[in-house]
C-alpha cells in the first residue's frame, strides 16, 4: 500500500519502506514537507478525491470582510506587485493594509482550536468549492492559485495538528521559514533547497524574526 502526503506530494511506499504506514509512530511527520501522519491518504483514496460536478453558487456565501480580513488581501496584493516590480502600486497597498491592520479590534474568544476549525472548513468545503469553479471555467490562472492556496492550507492545519499534539515542543530550538512566493511554511533549522508546494529554491524563504525564544 501506498500513502501519498496531500502537501507535497510525497508517496510512503510500504514494500520499499519495508514497514507498515500504520506502525509508524504518530509522531512521524513527512520527510519532505513536515506534515503529519494523519494528513496522508491511502493512494486510491487520493486519486478519488475529484472535483464537484456543478459548481456552487458563490453569491450565497458572499458576506462583507473584516478589518482583519481586509488587512490580510491588501497585505497579499502588495506582496503580488512586488514580485511585478510595481512598487507604486505595492506600496498603497501596503498603506491600506496597514490601515486596517491598525484597525481591526481583538477577538478575545479567538484561539487555536477556532483556527483549526476555520482552517478544516477551508479544507472540506471552500476548496472544493473554488476547484469545482475554476475547473468549469478552465482558468488555468485560478486552478494554480487553487492548487497551491490548498497545499498551503494543508500544511497549516498539519502544523495546527502539531500544536494540539504537542505544544510548542516541536518549534523548541529551531526556525520558522516561510515562503515569499507561496506562503508555505516550513519548520527546520535552514529552509528546505526546494519549496515542497512551488518549487522555488531556498533564497526565497524568509525566516520569521523576532520570535520568543522556546
Amino acid at each position: 500500500m501506498k500513502y501519498v502526503c496531500p502537501v507535497c506530494g510525497y508517496v510512503y511506499d510500504e514494500d520499499k519502506e519495508g514497514k507498515p504506514f500504520d506502525e509508524l509512530p504518530e509522531t512521524w511527520v513527512c520527510p519532505l514537507c513536515g506534515a503529519v501522519k494523519s494528513v496522508f491518504r491511502a493512494e486510491e483514496a487520493a486519486k478519488e478525491k475529484g472535483v464537484p460536478d456543478t459548481p456552487p453558487h458563490f453569491d450565497k456565501d458572499i458576506r462583507k470582510l473584516s478589518a482583519g480580513e481586509l488587512s490580510a488581501v491588501f497585505s497579499n496584493l502588495a506582496r503580488g506587485c512586488e514580485k511585478q516590480y510595481k512598487e507604486e502600486e505595492a506600496a498603497l497597498f501596503r498603506k491600506l493594509a496597514d490601515y486596517f491592520a491598525a484597525v481591526t479590534p481583538d477577538l478575545p474568544e479567538a484561539d487555536t482550536a477556532e483556527l483549526s476549525k476555520l482552517i478544516r472548513n477551508d479544507l472540506e468545503k471552500r476548496y472544493p468549492a473554488f476547484r469545482a469553479a475554476w475547473t468549469a471555467e478552465n482558468d488555468r490562472g485560478a486552478g494554480r492559485a487553487c492548487v497551491w492556496g490548498e497545499k498551503v492550507t494543508g500544511m497549516l492545519d498539519s502544523l495546527m495538528r502539531r500544536l494540539e499534539t504537542e505544544g510548542d515542543a516541536f518549534l523548541r530550538g529551531t526556525e520558522v521559514w516561510v515562503c515569499t512566493v507561496c506562503g508555505f511554511i516550513y519548520i527546520g533549522d535552514k529552509a528546505p533547497e526546494l519549496c515542497p508546494v512551488c518549487r522555488v529554491p531556498s533564497w526565497k524563504f524568509e525566516k520569521i524574526e523576532g520570535r520568543q525564544a522556546l
